[in-house]
């Protein structure tokens, strides 16, 4: 039934706030709630945009925009997509990250779904409180390791939100099928734990057979009530994430953002430079500081990419080199865990990167340590010496946990760096000449696998479909980009730049009998017409 009066002013995915047209405010009972004056969008945006420039501190921009994604779903969508480099930043990282510190401080109005694992054994009846019964994507996140900030609880479920968000913002995915949903198993954060205001379970993570019976419920439950759903894991910790997804990927449709996601854009990027670089894909060696399992899933995926090039797998696998906190993962090694192991294929025995380096010589190192400033001086120093254009990728975030800034590497460069972060950093000039550095943001990826999954309502979410994405995100990047140093499209073109990567892998998708509908004569315009489009009815 439509809401009317006051109660549709407060229904945020229908309300037009000051934009009711006079006939709608007479149907609807809303007139004497609204000022006279009839608004259009363009005006409610210009509001919008001088509140937000207002505010000084990105923290209190964040808050601002979710309470206009509490009120009016549609200008909130409008004013994201129609400044991305702008918003994106405040309602993804690197601010998201200050919010899920502060969740529970500024937290409001409830967003998505809160399950504990208290509701063990009654996790469908809880799901069957959501409003909405046709649910197709969920990003869930147990809080164990928040970008790089580490145990958030019940905190992280500002990722989930922020990850929705950008699904629609980006690529056009309608709001109404997303559900952000944290699983609280508690926290080993102490300072939480103490935390009067923390809104978690206030207990010890669970461990063991106890947690993974948990997430088996979970998925067996959602699975149930929402029967085409798909499910994002996000920023579970290393070992776990490796493990939910290989135990579930096979089963039902999901797939891991930070190891799918990361590796997808990260290995288009590796891509994009080695056309900057002028050095084949096939001839380059890289060194990771980090193996956890964004480090592995990067490096796992590329050789797949190696291999459909032509290289055997010994001689992909040949090319990486992982470099964790005990040192170089070698054969001399006896303790490393089980995703490490095909990447303990050599005999090298050294505890110190810098030494790391001199030994393998690597023509790209890539950061996802999580330790600030770990690409010293003389690390980018050494790399310029080693290689005409060195690739340095510092891929941790938030920014102050990026192995080095974009000002560091081009100035410790001399301007010889093929440079990607994780986090954003601004242009850098150094010798009259202005660098712009590129962000390699999972943004690029994930928003489109979501709108061809949906437009296919496909089976499974496998590598190949990433391996689809990264090559249709890197054909994406211009010659005059190239001529730059520029290894990602810009973000001001997000919108169509995903658009562009879920028609390829929804035509990908066809090709490999992986849809359950029947394939559309025109793709393209088939993808264009799911999109959803902030503009009220």
């Amino acid at each position: 039934m439509q809401p009317t009066g006051y109660n549709l002013l407060h229904d945020p995915s229908k309300n037009k706030g000051t934009a009711f047209t006079q006939e709608e405010r007479d149907k609807y009972k809303l007139n004497g709630l609204l000022p006279d004056n009839i608004e259009t969008m363009k005006t409610q945006l210009l509001r919008v945009n001088e509140q937000v420039d207002r505010l000084t501190i990105p923290i209190n921009k964040y808050i601002f925009l979710l309470q206009l994604l509490d009120y009016n779903e549609t200008l909130f969508f409008r004013t994201i997509m129609d400044n991305p480099v702008k918003y994106m930043p405040i309602i993804y990282t690197p601010t998201v990250g200050d919010a899920c510190i502060q969740f529970g401080h500024i937290f409001r109005r409830p967003r998505g779904m809160y399950i504990s694992i208290k509701h063990k054994g009654n996790i469908a009846a809880l799901l069957r409180n959501w409003p909405v019964k046709d649910v197709r994507f969920t990003v869930v996140t147990d809080g164990e390791r928040i970008l790089g900030l580490g145990d958030l609880g019940m905190s992280g479920m500002g990722i989930p939100i922020g990850k929705l968000c950008l699904y629609t913002a980006c690529a056009g995915v309608p709001p109404a099928l997303t559900l952000p949903i944290v699983l609280d198993a508690g926290t080993n954060n102490e300072a939480l734990l103490e935390d009067p205001l923390y809104p978690g379970l206030k207990m010890k993570r669970v461990r063991g057979r106890e947690y993974e019976e948990f997430i088996e419920e979970f998925v067996t439950s959602i699975n149930e009530v929402f029967p085409d759903i798909c499910i994002q894991w996000e920023d579970f910790a290393g070992t776990n994430a490796i493990k939910i997804l290989d135990q579930y990927r096979n089963r039902v449709c999901c797939f891991n953002d930070d190891i799918q996601g990361t590796a997808s854009v990260i290995d288009s990027g590796l891509l994009t430079a080695c056309r900057i670089s002028g050095i084949p894909l096939e001839d380059h060696r890289f060194l990771f500081l980090g193996a956890g399992a964004a480090s592995v899933g990067i490096a796992e995926l590329m050789t797949k990419v190696l291999i459909q090039k032509g290289l055997t797998k010994e001689e992909a696998f040949s090319r990486f080199w992982l470099f964790d906190r005990k040192g170089m993962v070698s054969r001399s090694r006896s303790d490393l865990e089980a995703h490490k192991l095909p990447f303990a294929n050599n005999e090298i025995e050294c505890d110190n990167f810098l030494e790391a380096i001199k030994i393998v010589k690597p023509t790209a190192i890539l950061g996802l340590s999580t330790i600030k400033g770990a690409f010293t001086k003389e690390i980018i120093e050494l790399m310029s010496q080693l290689n005409e254009r060195p690739i340095i990728f510092p891929c941790s975030n938030p920014t102050s946990h990026s192995e080095c800034t974009a000002e560091e590497a081009y100035t410790w460069s001399k301007g010889k760096a093929i440079f990607a972060s994780g986090s954003p950093f601004p242009p850098v000039k150094i010798g009259g000449k202005t660098f712009f550095p590129s962000q390699g943001n999972n943004v690029y990826i994930f928003p489109a696998m979501g709108l061809a999954v949906l437009a296919t309502k496909a089976k499974r979410v496998n590598d190949e479909m990433f391996i689809a994405a990264l090559h249709s995100l890197s054909d994406q990047v211009s010659k005059s980009d190239i001529e730059n140093g520029i290894v990602f499209p810009p973000v001001q073109n997000i919108r169509n730049v995903a658009e562009k990567i879920a028609i390829d892998v929804t035509k990908f998708i066809f090709d490999n009998d992986l849809a359950q509908i029947k394939r559309p004569k025109d793709i393209e315009s088939f993808i264009k017409g799911i999109m959803y489009k902030p503009e009220y009815n």
